[in-house]
């Protein structure tokens, strides 16, 4: 398969710190790819330098067949971004927007027309194109920022955390934007620390600390990276059971990996979780906390993540 992206050791020093350190991966064309990591992990670093707006210290950066670091304006013309802070302006109106976004990609007259119409389609924007953009909810503004991002209809685009902030309703319709634009041919490279938006890509690298640590499909990353069991438990008081599991997870009393707090539930995760399932239970009981139900259950890509950043 075709690639939008080749990243070959691609390295960023910043004085003495190191942002970026020679990571590699490869984009297919046609794909969202999901570059997932924590803040400050070189997430942006990384898209700054493959859209030529920064040099890498070392490495290669190849993007749409063509050296970012030699061939920038030439390479820039069929990309497109979207920040995570919606780069609009807020005191212009939906078409308004998108008429300037338009002409600054160069489009005039009948084409810029027909993407403007294009776009308010796509996005569900139609009867909306005379309210100011900061009047828009969270999920509009989304949606129009895309909108303006690939005006000029370019082959690879760029999302920072485009779903920062916004509800999950809007986070659901703006994946359902993003599977037509690729279905359309477009590829997307799109940065989140939202771990469950990780499972809507089609391929995936986890970044910490400017180390690539795993890459691969969702089944793959996590059928590669994650050996252990995870026991979901629902515990009427969840903070005091992972402080009671933790406890004994270090005067080894419980032989597991990692035990993390998950919205209302507790994920005990380790190498023979199943069999100390019982003993588990036991140690909340005995210290009056209700486990609740106790399920061994598939593991997230969070847990994947979590155990391989430890």
């Amino acid at each position: 398969m075709e690639n939008a992206i080749v990243a070959h050791d691609l390295t960023k020093h910043f004085g003495r710190f190191t942002a970026v350190d020679h990571i590699t991966f490869r984009v297919p064309r046609g794909q969202i790819f999901g570059f997932l990591g924590p803040n400050g992990s070189g997430k942006t670093t990384t898209i700054r330098i493959l859209l030529g707006l920064m040099k890498p210290t070392a490495g290669l950066a190849e993007v749409l067949g063509m050296d970012i670091t030699r061939q920038p304006e030439r390479v820039r013309a069929h990309l497109g971004y979207m920040s995570q802070r919606f780069s609009l302006y807020n005191d212009l109106t939906v078409i308004e927007n998108l008429r300037f976004f338009g002409r600054a990609y160069g489009l005039h007259g009948d084409k810029l027309r027909a993407q403007i119409d294009f776009v308010l389609q796509m996005a569900g924007l139609v009867g909306r194109e005379r309210q100011y953009a900061r009047l828009l909810a969270g999920g509009w503004r989304q949606r129009l920022a895309l909108g303006a991002a690939i005006m000029h209809t370019p082959q690879l685009v760029f999302l920072d955390e485009p779903t920062a902030g916004v509800d999950p309703v809007s986070r659901r319709m703006f994946w359902d934007l993003l599977y037509r634009l690729t279905s359309e041919g477009m590829t997307i490279f799109v940065t989140t620390h939202y771990m469950d938006e990780a499972e809507h890509c089609n391929q995936l690298a986890f970044i910490h600390n400017g180390h690539i640590i795993a890459e691969g499909t969702p089944s793959e990353i996590k059928e590669r990276m994650m050996h252990g069991q995870v026991l979901e438990l629902s515990p009427g008081d969840p903070a005091r059971a992972v402080g009671l599991l933790r406890a004994a997870q270090s005067d080894g009393r419980l032989q597991a990996d990692e035990v993390a707090l998950y919205g209302l539930s507790v994920h005990v995760i380790g190498a023979d979780i199943a069999g100390q399932q019982a003993t588990i239970l036991e140690m909340l009981r005995a210290e009056g906390i209700d486990p609740g139900l106790a399920l061994l259950i598939p593991p997230s890509l969070e847990d994947v993540f979590i155990a391989n950043v430890r």
